[in-house]
C-alpha cells in the first residue's frame, strides 16, 4: 500500500439510522461484535442481523443465549461461516477476522453494489458524542499507555472512559459518554486495518515485527508484510485534520517522515520522573502519556504527581512478591523476543527467565543474545516454538541451564530452587500462550498463583 492510499474496505463512515432495515452481518462473534449487536438490541434496531462464525454455538458458549432468543437475529456456523457474505448490506468485521478471507474478498467483488465493509469501531467514532478521542497503538505498550493517561486525566478530574483492544469493548459505554468527556482507546493493528476514522489525539508508542504468522486458533488474523502492518498502525493517523495531534516515539522519526501527515506532531523521549514501573521502556510510556496530558490541557505539576502513583497493568511486568529474597514479575503479556528483551533489560539483578511457548514464527537470536547477558537459567514451556528458542540460545553459547516444564507450577518450583535472595524469577515468555495456557491472562495468573502457592509453602 503506497503512503497516500487509503486503507483497505474504507468508505463513508455509516450513522446508526442508516442500519434500520439492513441486513447486516457480524463476521466473528468477539467482544466488539458481541457489545454493538447488544446494543442495537437496547436501541430496538430494526436490522436483521446474522451471526457468521467458524465455532458451533455450543462452543460459543453461555454468552451467546441472549441472543439466541432474539427473532431477527439469524446464524452462520461451522462450515458456511464466511459463504455468501455478498447477500448482506454490511458486515461489521472483527478484529480476529481477516481481511483477505476469501468470502469477504467475494463479497467486494461484488458489482455494482458490493457490502459495506466496515467494524464495531468504526462505527462507534461515528456516534460517539464527543470529540475528545485518544487513540493509542504500537507493537508493545500501547496498553500501560493507555492506562497511565487515564490515570493522569483522572486525577486532573476529568471523566475519562477506556475501551478497545484493553478487554472492554465501547459499546459496553457509549451511552453514558456526554460530550465533555474523554474517551481512550487501546487499538491493534487488526482494529486499524480498515480504519478510517478521526481521533484528536493518535500515540504509536513502538514499531518492530509482530503479528506475520497467525497464533490463536480463535483469532486467526495476521498482516502478511511488515509493511502491510506498519500500514495498519498508520490508519489511526491517516483521517486526522491539522488542528489533530500525533504523538509519536522519536525512534520512528525516519518511518514517520515518510508518510504526508497533515496534523501536528509531538515526539517524545522518555522522562525519567520517579515512578513505581521499573525499565527505561515505562519511562517511554510516560512520555507519550505525558505529551497526551499536556494537550488535553494539564500541567506538568499535575502530571508528574500523578505519574508518581500508578502502579501499572496486570501481566505486564507486574510486581507479584517477594519469598526469601527472590522477586517475581509478571510479564505474560510480552509475546515477542522484543518485548521479553525490554523486560530483560529492566532490572540489574541476575534473573531465571520462564520463557518460550506457541509459535508465532519470530527470530529469537537477538533474544538469545539478552538472556546470554541477563540470565542465569531459562525455563521453557513445552510448545512448538520452545525447541527454536532453546536452539538460539545454543548458537549464541549461552552456558546457563535450559529447562523444560509441561506446567506453570512445575517451571515456578524450578526457578525458585535455583534462585538466590536478590534474584528475579520473571515470566517474559517471548511466544504465544496456547497450548499449555488458555491465552496470556490465563499464563499469567497461573504464574502468580504459583508464586503464592510457594510463599504459603513457606509459612
Amino acid at each position: 500500500m503506497s503512503k497516500n492510499s487509503k486503507p483497505s474496505g474504507a468508505k463513508p463512515i455509516i450513522k446508526e439510522k442508516y442500519l434500520s432495515g439492513k441486513k447486516l452481518a457480524f463476521l466473528g462473534l468477539g467482544l466488539e461484535n458481541s457489545a454493538l449487536i447488544n446494543y442495537l438490541l437496547r436501541k430496538k434496531s430494526q436490522a436483521l442481523m446474522t451471526i457468521c462464525d467458524f465455532r458451533s454455538l455450543a462452543e460459543l458458549g453461555a454468552g451467546v443465549l441472549n441472543f439466541k432468543k432474539k427473532p431477527n437475529i439469524h446464524w452462520r456456523l461451522g462450515q458456511e461461516f464466511n459463504q455468501r457474505l455478498f447477500e448482506f448490506d454490511i458486515l461489521f468485521r472483527s478484529p480476529g477476522w481477516p481481511i483477505f478471507c476469501p468470502g469477504i474478498q467475494e463479497a467486494l467483488r461484488q458489482a455494482p453494489r458490493p457490502p459495506l465493509l466496515t467494524s464495531p469501531m468504526k462505527l462507534f467514532f461515528a456516534l460517539c458524542p464527543t470529540r475528545n478521542i485518544i487513540g493509542i497503538t504500537g507493537s508493545k505498550g500501547k496498553g500501560t499507555t493507555s492506562a497511565w493517561i487515564v490515570h493522569l486525566l483522572r486525577a486532573a478530574g476529568r471523566t475519562v472512559w477506556l475501551g478497545g483492544n484493553i478487554g472492554v469493548a465501547p459499546f459496553e459505554f457509549l451511552a453514558k459518554i456526554k460530550k465533555s468527556d474523554w474517551v481512550v482507546l487501546e487499538l491493534s493493528s487488526f482494529q486499524l486495518q480498515d480504519f478510517s476514522a478521526r481521533p484528536r489525539i493518535g500515540v504509536i508508542t513502538n514499531f518492530f515485527s509482530e503479528h506475520l504468522a497467525a497464533a490463536d486458533p480463535n483469532n486467526p488474523n495476521y498482516h502478511r508484510t511488515l509493511a502491510e502492518y506498519w500500514q495498519s498502525k498508520y490508519n489511526l493517523f491517516r483521517g486526522q485534520h491539522r488542528t489533530d495531534y500525533a504523538v509519536v516515539n522519536k525512534k520512528l522519526v525516519k518511518r514517520w517522515r515518510k508518510e504526508s501527515y497533515q496534523g501536528q506532531v509531538v515526539f517524545y523521549d522518555r522522562l525519567a520522573w520517579p515512578i513505581r514501573l521499573p525499565g527505561r521502556h515505562n519511562q517511554e510510556n510516560l512520555a507519550a502519556a505525558a505529551a497526551v496530558a499536556k494537550i488535553a490541557g494539564l500541567s506538568e505539576k499535575e502530571i508528574k504527581k500523578a505519574a508518581a502513583s500508578f502502579r501499572g497493568l496486570e501481566h505486564r511486568l507486574e510486581y507479584v512478591g517477594e519469598i526469601k529474597g527472590v522477586k517475581f514479575y509478571n510479564d505474560s503479556f510480552a509475546t515477542t523476543p522484543e518485548s521479553a528483551i525490554t523486560a530483560l533489560r529492566s532490572f540489574a539483578k541476575p534473573i531465571i527467565l520462564l520463557a518460550g511457548g506457541a509459535e508465532k514464527q519470530s527470530s529469537f537470536r537477538s533474544l538469545a543474545l539478552a538472556v546470554r547477558k541477563k540470565a542465569k537459567a531459562v525455563i521453557l514451556f513445552k510448545g512448538s516454538a520452545s525447541p527454536r528458542l532453546k536452539k538460539a540460545l545454543i548458537q549464541a553459547d549461552y552456558h546457563g541451564s535450559i529447562l523444560t516444564f509441561g506446567s506453570m507450577a512445575a517451571a515456578v518450583k524450578s526457578a525458585f530452587r535455583r534462585a538466590q535472595p536478590g534474584e528475579i524469577i520473571l515470566l517474559s515468555p517471548a511466544c504465544a500462550s496456547f497450548g499449555l495456557f488458555r491465552n496470556y491472562k490465563d499464563r499469567g495468573k497461573q504464574f502468580k498463583q504459583a508464586a503464592i502457592s510457594l510463599s504459603n509453602q513457606g509459612k
